[in-house]
């Protein structure tokens, strides 16, 4: 497999963050979750906090892991976003590039081999992740609503997947409501 399906290829491939197996990750050593926001926790560009997802965040601290969200996004949005849920965050983040990924693992004081990024993105999520030296996690799309530049991405990322597939990446089923 060339070097850039090596870099797309994610370790995981789940349906969405609440299929992420806490105790797994955490007793292969994963201290830290570095997640995207859009797409990723919540549909593009949505203030609202799930009752689902707060409870994810409290069973991942309760667990003993540290969770940042790194995000494309800019300022005010991820941040008040992070405040209401009570965590840190780094927006506009120029994913895939590794310094987001460096300056929120310094944050968490974690080392990559102990961190998991998530996202919903091969190029700027799994990308950089792999890049940092982190395990990777790619989730569905919550939403197909995004960024107009995500939406040109997606095009080029449609082509990727079915390579990835082809290799054998199996592509979960999406989560039906109350699942």
């Amino acid at each position: 497999m060339g070097n850039w399906m090596l870099e797309l290829t994610p370790n995981e491939y789940i349906a969405s963050v609440y299929d992420l197996d806490l105790d797994r990750l955490w007793h292969s050593g994963k201290r830290a979750i570095l997640t995207d926001l859009d797409n990723t926790l919540v549909p593009w560009n949505t203030p609202l906090v799930p009752n689902a997802l707060t409870d994810l965040l409290e069973k991942a601290r309760v667990r003993g892991f540290r969770v940042c969200i790194v995000s494309n996004n800019k300022g005010q949005r991820v941040m008040e976003f992070a405040d209401r849920v009570g965590v840190p965050a780094l927006s506009g983040a120029k994913k895939p590039k590794p310094a987001a990924f460096s300056q929120a693992m310094a944050l968490l004081e974690v080392a990559p081999s102990e961190t998991v990024m998530v996202g919903d993105q091969l190029f700027t999520d799994v990308r950089g992740g792999n890049r940092s030296g982190l395990y990777t996690v790619l989730v569905l799309p919550l939403h197909p609503r995004e960024w107009w530049g995500t939406r040109i991405v997606r095009q080029v990322e449609r082509f990727a997947m079915k390579r990835l597939q082809a290799r054998g990446l199996q592509v979960p089923e999406r989560r039906r409501e109350g699942r």
